[in-house]
């Protein structure tokens, strides 16, 4: 497991739960390098690869992913926004893929934050299941799915906390995130949220 694996000489903010379990932020950086033992895909419903994200984590993880995707697909077909389904990681360092897909961001009238928050519960709750330690997050539906980061990131993280709380094998949560601009909404979040729940952060 590599739950106490850092991201290469990243500063990281860290919010420390209880029982060793922890919150991290963490980027500008690429979540196809990660050692945490499952990145997360924000994937389309199709499973069949996209751009952004979707489509690095399947470049960086080779055809081992698409080919698993495809089984998953056959087997229950094409997976509805919330919901989550694991992988191989193929070629990466992280062994496992948690594929989730995102909400379209609609201005909040379609159950947005919901899904959004049924996608970070599902896959923390998927890692566990499989006893896997830690789990890395990219700023899902806040790209070409347009929703806003200042509103998705408090959601992402209060209901990834809720979850990291109960769960039994994962301990670390981390966010991976890809520019300067999300980075700092998602600190911002972070910090909000742990003042509101007394919990310290440390960086």
């Amino acid at each position: 497991m590599h739950a106490d694996q850092s991201s290469a000489n990243r500063p990281a903010l860290v919010l420390a739960i209880s029982d060793g379990k922890r919150i991290e932020i963490d980027g500008p950086a690429d979540i196809t390098q990660e050692t945490t033992d499952a990145i997360v895909n924000a994937a389309n419903s199709s499973l069949l690869g996209g751009g952004g994200v979707d489509g690095a984590i399947h470049r960086a993880g080779g055809p081992a992913i698409l080919a698993e995707c495809r089984q998953i697909v056959a087997k229950v077909g094409q997976l509805p926004p919330g919901k989550a389904v694991i992988t191989t990681g193929g070629r990466m360092p992280a062994r496992h893929v948690i594929h989730t897909v995102g909400p379209v961001y609609y201005g909040g009238e379609r159950k947005e934050a919901e899904l959004l928050a049924s996608c970070h519960r599902e896959s923390v709750r998927l890692a566990d299941q499989h006893q896997l330690a830690s789990i890395s997050f990219p700023a899902i539906s806040t790209g070409a799915f347009g929703y806003p980061v200042a509103k998705a990131a408090p959601v992402a993280i209060a209901f990834s906390i809720d979850e990291l709380q109960t769960s039994t094998h994962v301990k670390l949560v981390r966010f991976v995130l890809f520019d300067i601009a999300t980075v700092t909404a998602y600190v911002a979040a972070l910090k909000r949220i742990s003042e509101n729940r007394g919990i310290p952060v440390s960086s």
